[in-house]
């Protein structure tokens, strides 16, 4: 590709509202161009990258034994009314009608769809398994579309789903879609972990993420160095205490408190450590008041509290609802002297094993210190594990301990079970002839997210650093003068012809500009080999070859330069 014949728009600053790296450097880069809050146009240099992407994805699913297909991007409502999903999914589901009033969406996901796909054209348990995929757009309402294609309401997706008999037969794809997705983000260049996930609004029984490692992620990873032990923070377990509980020795005091309500400012009032603190959080399932009790310098992990047994669902409590109950404001609030008849108290794992702790005592400006359960507050009516792990806690694996680092989620695993299969009434008929539900599998990827998630984590302060695999081109020429001599306008013509022959994606920049602005180019948009005609070189016999990490240039033999780069591109 020669830049006279192409469309390269790079821009010196990123436009005040750009977040992150990875939406600046694709904006200044010229990657893609807002349309709408959350809304892109893939320019002809961000397109070139995000096919690589698909074409790295496809060709690793195609080996993988799935089926490509191409489902409707609009969907009738009736499909989502019937699964149950209509209502559940939420504002972020477009919802639309047609010119007869009937109810259709602009699909964020395509269970549904696939899963009438299938029971319209699956009889037998000898057509299955059966995995079918496709790669495309897809829109999600988002309430605050942000950093540019990382949060965006329309994005590039790739969903594949898949269809068995039993669930063991369900594991075996589950296991083959892991080592794939595996080979995929080795493929593309990434450093990503894999982390057992809560499986979200999707549903089933086991989900993984596949997170691209970068400190912007959104993401919160738990893992064990000494193990393979991986999870999501949000699903994470905190192991309880391994030490049992003492008995208390300090009395029950009301102290003073006078505008802490802060876990933190109370501790250092009373000259305590935080760990000796306990922090009440109120919260509503639908008209039942409980109490979730977390160690003070601990965080409520909601995914965890919202899956217990009368908190599916659960929302926090309203001021009104909190004083109505409790008789005082919140940040005094605590769990000692309230009515348990009508007010459940959950607590986590760690405020179980405390003794002689600090809590709220339902009186503004007021705490409580050396707290006790049984002496001073029935027990917690049910134990569990609600907060977020912390670094330094045990691995669950019992292997050692966690720590912690940031990922960005580009692709997703789901055993769907027969969640939608069932909803929708997707059956086979087994050996005797008995119908039977099938099992499914749900496996996403975030194509147009990867290519965010790249910049994230290959960039530097002259702009993008993209993978071999996914540059929009793997060398760039910069001729000194093409215009102005011939010499250097017939090597730079021959080595682009040589290099083309040679099956290298080459891209020979011959626009009339500054040998400044063309580097700077050729930088911000991540070309990993650049080499520099001209006539001083070339005098020599020479040509100027950069990596785009090297921190120096070095000469290499013009006559020899396919060479050269080619072993280059095969790392020698």
């Amino acid at each position: 590709m020669r830049t006279s014949k192409y469309f390269i728009s790079t821009l010196k600053e990123a436009p005040s509202d750009a977040e992150i790296v990875s939406h600046k450097l694709m904006l200044r880069a010229g990657l893609i161009k807002r349309l709408a809050g959350g809304i892109y146009t893939w320019m002809p240099i961000g397109l070139r990258i995000l096919r690589k992407v698909e074409n790295v994805i496809r060709e690793e699913m195609d080996r993988a034994g799935a089926i490509e297909l191409s489902m409707p991007a609009v969907q009738p409502g009736e499909l989502w009314q019937e699964s149950g999903r209509w209502e559940k999914y939420g504002p972020e589901l477009l919802r639309l009608k047609d010119r007869h009033q009937r109810d259709f969406v602009i699909g964020p996901t395509h269970e549904e769809v696939i899963t009438d796909v299938v029971r319209k054209e699956v009889r037998s348990y000898r057509q299955l398994p059966l995995h079918f995929y496709q790669i495309q757009m897809k829109f999600r309402d988002e309430i605050r579309p942000r950093f540019g294609v990382m949060r965006g309401r329309e994005f590039l997706m790739k969903d594949g789903y898949s269809f068995h008999t039993n669930f063991e037969d369900l594991q075996r794809e589950y296991r083959n879609m892991f080592e794939t997705y595996s080979r995929i983000f080795e493929r593309l260049g990434l450093k990503f972990r894999a982390v057992a996930a809560d499986t979200g609004s999707i549903g089933g029984s086991g989900s993984h993420e596949f997170h691209v490692l970068a400190d912007s992620g959104e993401d919160a990873l738990a893992y064990c160095p000494a193990s393979d032990y991986a999870a999501n923070v949000e699903l994470a377990e905190a192991l309880a205490p391994s030490a049992a509980r003492q008995d208390g020795r300090q009395p029950l005091e009301k102290v003073a408190t006078p505008k802490r309500t802060r876990c933190e400012d109370v501790a250092s009032f009373l000259q305590l450590p935080l760990t000796k603190t306990v922090k009440a959080i109120a919260v509503m399932h639908d008209d039942a008041f409980s109490l979730l009790l977390i160690r003070g310098d601990h965080t409520l992990n909601e995914i965890k509290a919202g899956k217990l047994p009368g908190l599916d669902p659960f929302r926090f409590a309203t001021d009104a609802e909190v004083e109505r109950f409790l008789g005082c404001k919140p940040g005094y609030i605590g769990p000692v002297v309230i009515d348990r008849a009508n007010i459940r108290v959950i607590a986590d794992r760690s405020v179980a094993a405390m003794s002689d702790f600090v809590c709220g005592a339902n009186e503004e400006g007021y705490h409580l210190t050396g707290v006790n359960f049984a002496r001073d507050l029935p027990e917690p009516d049910l134990v569990a594990d609600i907060r977020n792990v912390v670094a330094g806690d045990p691995s669950p694996d019992g292997k050692g301990v966690l720590e912690l680092c940031r990922g960005i989620e580009v692709g997703h695993i789901f055993q769907l079970r027969q969640k939608y299969a069932e909803a929708l009434n997707c059956a086979f008929l087994d050996e005797n002839s008995q119908s039977q539900i099938m099992e499914m599998g749900c496996y996403g990827i975030g194509v147009s997210r990867i290519v965010g998630a790249a910049i994230e984590q290959w960039h530097d302060d002259r702009g993008c650093i993209f993978p071999p695999a996914i540059a929009p081109f793997t060398v760039c020429i910069v001729p000194m003068g093409y215009s102005k001599s011939a010499a250097v306008k017939a090597a730079a013509d021959t080595l682009y012809a040589d290099l083309q022959a040679a099956g290298v994606d080459v891209l020979l920049d011959d626009r009339n500009e500054r040998p400044g602005v063309m580097f700077a180019d050729m930088e911000l948009i991540g070309i990993p080999h650049r080499v520099v005609v001209g006539d001083r070189g070339l005098a020599e016999g020479k040509l100027e070859y950069k990596g785009r990490t090297d921190s120096d240039a070095q000469m290499i033999p013009a006559a020899d330069a396919v060479g050269f780069l080619k072993g280059r591109l095969c790392g020698v």
